[in-house]
């Protein structure tokens, strides 16, 4: 079927619309905030309502020819499908919401109304109480629809996530207290945590005790995850052997190190964790390595920076110091309000035993620090929102957000500023990046064992003792968050695919460039890394 332009842009924006039903949250993220306050229906009868419109919205965008479309729009009518395939995916084959109580329990981050003021206080605190007033029917939900015996490595996680949510329940409250809505959202904060309380006794007394090891998507499931997520066709081992050469490489560069220093790679390694601020001076070291990050990236004209650029730094939030390092909450692509980005930084806590607010800072120590501002802020996701939200793109694209290019971009910044000699000639900034590049490498490599291959989680915590150089605890962490999170393998993925990208267009198409290379890429948004080629190539 031929389709006029204008024929077009309605059935995308009914297929955007039919997202956000089932997806209220993501709307929000993204900076359309006519979406506040609402929560999805998770019911079974809800549920198969949502998939039986997608496929008449597939089958009506199949009927489409793409011939009959301008080259953008042909690209965005394939984003499109995958854009209503993906939650399909997740609901048909993957099974989330009976297998999986995370979905439930991971639908209550309240962060973009308390952070953000893109409309006055009192506007966003009566969101909050909406989200929290429609927790109750969520996890009755969530009782009905999950069907054990559960992976116990889900149980365990959500039971972990749920614990937390009281005190992110608590900064809401104490938000809208400031907004004069205190007493409001506290009678819905308390009927959101009884409701909270109730689902995770029920998870630790009747699911927890019968639940088991049997996590692993397969092999048919997983090829079909990497469709729908990133438009990636290409076997699995192809994608292994790509992970395991990346691997190889940073192995043998940090080995070389070594050798010109002398040293063990575990010397090494350790060494830099005595290079760290004092616990009082961690925000401003990091505010620091931002104006420093900024101005090397200006320097060496590796990329854009569109203006206005305003980052602040804070403190992570109580809600995400159990498992966040540091982040980003970049604007939305939608959001008018403001450009500023808040670059959060996890702190000692006070309450932590000396040795354990000492072990935190090695942790976070200087180098370290300095390769995920890299990641985080200047050249990664922070400057990667301000061209996305620079661009005047179709819906499609505002829409579209592939895991694989966003970690992919900000992944390939920490090589890109070291090969850009970022701190040159002071070998502690490559090997930062080389240690995190080998943990993302085997991030990559045991989502595929773990899914694909049978591995046990022992072979996988093996894997990140030995090539990502990390302590049991720290590597059975990152095994089992490979059992929940498959998609861990979109660092570097979505690296690599850009560095492939680079290989083959940077000389012929762009001169040489790095600049336009970079700018040429981040103006398509965030699309799955599958169509990297078709876009740089056409310029689509």
């Amino acid at each position: 079927m031929n389709a006029s332009s204008s024929d077009f842009d309605l059935l995308e924006r009914e297929i955007v619309d039919h997202l956000f039903v089932l997806q209220p949250g993501y709307a929000v993220g993204l900076g359309l905030h006519t979406y506040d306050g609402r929560s999805p229906d998770l019911t079974t009868a809800a549920t198969e309502r949502w998939e039986g419109t997608a496929d008449r919205l597939l089958e009506r965008l199949e009927a489409v020819d793409p011939g009959s479309l301008a080259p953008e729009r042909a690209i965005d009518r394939l984003l499109l499908r995958l854009l209503l395939e993906s939650p399909l995916f997740d609901l048909r084959e993957a099974h989330e919401l009976e297998r999986n109580p995370i979905s439930y329990v991971g639908m209550f981050s309240l962060t973009s109304y308390l952070v953000r003021d893109y409309a006055p206080p009192a506007e966003r605190a009566a969101s909050v109480e909406k989200v929290l007033l429609d927790a109750g029917a969520i996890f009755r939900t969530g009782r009905q629809r999950l069907r054990g015996p559960l992976p116990k490595a889900f149980v365990d996680l959500a039971l972990a996530m749920g614990g937390q949510l009281p005190t992110h329940f608590a900064e809401a409250q104490t938000f809208a207290t400031r907004a004069g809505l205190g007493a409001r959202v506290g009678a819905a904060r308390e009927s959101a945590e009884a409701s909270l309380r109730e689902f995770l006794d029920w998870l630790r007394s009747d699911e927890l005790p019968r639940a088991t090891g049997n996590f692993a998507l397969g092999p048919e499931l997983y090829c079909r995850m990497l469709f729908v997520r990133e438009g990636i066709e290409a076997p699995v081992e192809e994608i292994r052997e790509a992970g395991l050469a990346d691997l190889r490489r940073n192995e043998a560069r940090l080995a070389e190190i070594a050798r010109e220093a002398g040293r063990t790679e575990e010397e090494l390694l350790l060494g830099l964790a005595n290079d760290h601020p004092e616990a009082g001076e961690v925000l401003a070291t990091a505010r620091a390595f931002v104006d420093l990050t900024r101005h090397f990236v200006t320097a060496h004209d590796l990329v854009s920076i569109p203006e206005p650029a305003v980052c602040r730094v804070e403190e992570t939030p109580p809600y995400s110091r159990a498992w966040t390092t540091a982040s980003m909450n970049p604007p939305g692509p939608f959001d008018a309000s403001t450009p500023e980005g808040i670059y959060y930084v996890t702190l000692v806590d006070p309450s932590w035993s000396p040795q354990q607010q000492e072990e935190w800072l090695r942790n976070l120590n200087g180098p370290m620090l300095r390769n995920i501002t890299v990641h985080e802020v200047y050249p990664g996701h922070y400057l990667q929102f301000l061209h996305f939200r620079q661009r005047p793109a179709p819906l499609t694209r505002k829409v579209f957000l592939s895991p694989s290019f966003t970690e992919g971009w900000a992944h390939y910044c920490e090589q890109l500023a070291i090969e850009a000699g970022l701190d040159a000639g002071h070998r502690e900034a490559e090997l930062a990046q080389l240690h995190d590049a080998l943990l993302r490498d085997c991030r990559l490599l045991s989502s595929i064992g773990l899914h694909t291959d049978g591995w046990p989680v022992e072979r996988s915590t093996e894997l990140f003792r030995r090539s990502a150089h990390l302590e049991q605890l720290p590597a059975e962490r990152e095994a089992l968050r490979g059992t929940f999170n498959p998609e861990y393998f979109c660092y570097t993925l979505g690296k690599l695919a850009i560095l492939n990208a680079r290989k083959r267009l940077l000389a012929s198409k762009f001169r040489g460039s790095l600049r336009d290379f970079h700018d040429a890429l981040l103006s398509h948004g965030a699309p799955p890394v599958g169509l990297l080629d078709r876009l740089l190539e056409s310029g689509a």
